[in-house]
């Protein structure tokens, strides 16, 4: 096993959050997650004592990046809150608007995961979206919006519908249609 312990778990959990993201959890078996991170299964198992741990791992390991994603285009979006807000439905248009996008990996382990709500991988990806509703609902506040935590658990669920649809129906202007919805919300909690 190769010395840089820390080294070798990432990279295990980079060539795991590949293959679950493009083929789903429950087809990828841990032979495949040992054979495109380039271990042995013996290697693997020290670092993970079950898949389950793994796909948790997986989605533990997305959840600040995206969390800054959303934060970094929240701040480079120019003008109101309102502007703010409608500006990461753009930017997420822009992002998704791809033939190898296949939804929000988040929403996708919890479907899957579904019939097993204590799955560590579900909980972890709950737990990602409460500290996405969260960090929006500190946003608002912080321009002094009225009802920023219902706002904010508004423009989540716009979030994530737009990102269902967008994958069912590969278009655009679903995601366009919920951002303007979710800057007139923002809009009319400011009058």
């Amino acid at each position: 096993m190769p010395r840089d312990g820390d080294k070798t778990r990432e990279q295990i959990v980079v060539a795991a959050t590949r293959l679950f993201y493009g083929q789903g959890i429950k087809a990828v078996s841990m032979d495949a997650v040992a054979e495109k991170a380039g271990v042995t299964k013996k290697t693997l198992y020290y670092h993970f004592t079950s898949k389950d741990e793994l796909v948790a791992a997986t989605i533990a390991a997305r959840d600040q990046p995206t969390l800054d994603l959303y934060r970094r285009w929240f701040a480079e979006t120019a003008g109101s809150a309102a502007d703010k807000v409608r500006g990461l439905f753009i930017k997420l248009g822009r992002s998704v608007d791809t033939p190898r996008w296949r939804g929000c990996g988040f929403l996708r382990t919890i479907a899957e995961l579904a019939n097993t709500p204590a799955h560590p991988a579900v909980k972890a990806g709950a737990a990602h979206k409460k500290r996405f509703e969260a960090w929006l609902e500190t946003e608002l506040r912080s321009e002094d919006i009225p009802g920023a935590a219902a706002l904010a658990r508004q423009i989540v669920i716009l979030l994530d519908g737009a990102t269902t649809v967008m994958l069912i129906h590969r278009d655009l202007d679903y995601v366009e249609a919920a951002g303007q919805m979710a800057r007139s919300l923002v809009e009319g909690a400011q009058r």
